[in-house]
């Protein structure tokens, strides 16, 4: 009889310590992360590579711009696209830059027409990635409503249709049918948006669809089987704990269950299974909690927290089904490792 062991296991430990970074699945089933800050508060421009074959993590090459609350993109190529991010406190970016993983060599990819952080970006079914929001500014105190498309056939940026409303930390999800909806977001320093949107990819232009139930910032979305979207957690005045399900049929949002803990910067990962991992984050305090959602029964339930607490870390499903978590910043200060959850 074979015995299979469910949970949380640790595996190798990145080169640096880093939170708010990115993790990407690449086409070989290796995950490059890229950037984020360390304990210190410096800001990366280092990458690596996890091989999920010897679980191990290998450095790659530099991104040419330091970089946090920026975005990184699987393309139809196998390239990354990385766009935008900070560099310090006041400095914004509007550049871009491609990872090829036949050579592990990152170049320029153009600069956007805006420059932002806390942008969100969408690999559209053209092969094109949509831009959307995010913040700019000292201290991301303008917060921003364009849109911007990148064309990898051509290596250029152009302006697309502006959303209706301005938004940071928000989330972008692609659409069965093809469009883009947008949800939440901060519009300022101390309010947050309630309101979605979604884009016509043939139009390029933007409508209202419902609104969520609870304004939200720094949640997350995952898409489920069905294709309704289920977001989870966030702030508005105080931590969520709530979740709500859209409908792109009906373009309506509806609550299903509570997380057994209000959360943000926490990760969030459709499995294999058609089940929605949920992990870490800052509740009242640094979490290494984790939660199941069954979309079947629309109940979220508690499974073995992780080894670590972990704010902002980055996660990964693999080509084998389990889920990478690495980095975060713990209780004690950032961190390098990573463990895997195995459903």
């Amino acid at each position: 009889m074979l015995f299979v062991y469910l949970g949380w296991s640790i595996t190798g430990s990145m080169q640096y310590d880093r939170e708010l970074h990115t993790a990407t699945r690449l086409a070989n089933g290796q995950v490059l992360v890229t950037g984020g800050k360390n304990t210190l508060g410096e800001i990366l421009n280092t990458t690596e590579l996890y091989d999920p074959t010897t679980e191990t993590w290998t450095s790659t090459g530099n991104m040419n711009s330091i970089r946090v609350y920026h975005t990184a993109t699987l393309l139809s190529s196998g390239k990354v696209l990385v766009t935008g991010g900070q560099i310090n406190s006041s400095a914004y970016l509007n550049t871009a830059e491609l990872y090829d993983p036949s050579t592990g060599i990152w170049s320029s990819a153009g600069t956007m027409n805006s420059s932002r952080a806390g942008h969100a970006a969408s690999l559209l079914t053209n092969g094109k990635v949509l831009i959307t929001g995010g913040c700019t500014a000292t201290t991301m105190n303008i917060y921003l409503n364009t849109a911007e498309l990148y064309d990898p056939s051509t290596g250029l940026w152009t302006n697309t249709g502006s959303m209706n409303d301005i938004r940071c930390l928000h989330t972008a999800t692609v659409l069965a049918n093809r469009q883009v909806l947008v949800a939440g977001g901060g519009n300022s320093t101390s309010t947050f948006s309630s309101s979605a949107e979604r884009y016509d990819v043939s139009s390029g232009t933007w409508t209202y669809t419902g609104s969520l139930m609870y304004a939200r910032a720094y949640h997350t979305a995952a898409t489920l089987n069905n294709g309704k979207i289920v977001v989870t957690g966030g702030i508005n005045t105080l931590l969520v704990n709530s979740t709500e399900l859209y409908d792109p049929s009906t373009g309506q949002w509806t609550a299903t269950g509570n997380l057994s803990e209000a959360r943000r910067f926490h990760v969030s990962i459709q499995l294999t299974n058609g089940k929605v991992l949920v992990a870490g984050g800052y509740g009242s305090s640094i979490l290494r909690s984790a939660e199941l959602y069954d979309p079947s029964v629309g109940i979220w339930t508690v499974v073995q927290s992780m080894n670590y607490t972990r704010r902002s870390p980055a996660a990964a499903l693999l080509i084998n089904g389990k889920v990478l978590v690495s980095g975060g910043r713990r209780s004690s200060g950032g961190s390098s490792s990573s463990e895997l959850y195995q459903p």
